[in-house]
């Protein structure tokens, strides 16, 4: 399945009140840089302000309404996730597992989640449907294709 822009789709359209999840995030992600910054946590440091980088962007384009929110709530999803993924595989047996499921499960993936949604909303008059095909033959690639393999 592939997702598409489709004008006048119906779409899931989130609360205005989650607009400001990406900064309000990134601003509760300073107090854990420092705990990781004394404990000389370097990669979780870069790592976390990658992050911090990128829901403060997200939040700047979305204000803005640009068109290249879709993308960046991409990437701070991807970000979000891939730190969930190596929380759990780095953990320590026991409660440090629990905490980093716990953390994955109840923040970090809602919160890609919610970025997801929040890029693909950010340009106005475009809807998102599903079951389309992004490039139905009406892109200069496809056409290139096919008129130089003879079809």
């Amino acid at each position: 399945m592939s997702f598409a822009v489709v004008p006048g789709a119906p779409a899931f359209v989130l609360p205005e009140r989650f607009r400001r999840l990406p900064r309000l995030a990134a601003l509760g992600l300073l107090p854990w840089l420092t705990v990781l910054a004394v404990n000389h946590e370097a990669p979780w440091v870069v790592l976390d302000l990658a992050e911090f980088a990128a829901l403060l962007s997200l939040d700047a384009l979305l204000r803005r309404r640009s068109a290249a929110a879709p993308w960046l709530g991409g990437v701070v999803a991807l970000l979000l996730a891939g730190d969930a993924l190596v929380d759990i595989a780095f953990a320590g047996p026991g409660h440090a597992v629990l905490a980093a499921l716990v953390m994955a499960c109840c923040v970090e993936l809602p919160l890609a989640a919610v970025c997801l949604l929040l890029g693909r909303e950010a340009v106005p008059g475009r809807r998102w449907a599903a079951g389309t095909q992004c490039w139905a033959g009406s892109s200069s690639i496809s056409r290139r294709v096919s008129s130089s393999s003879g079809v």
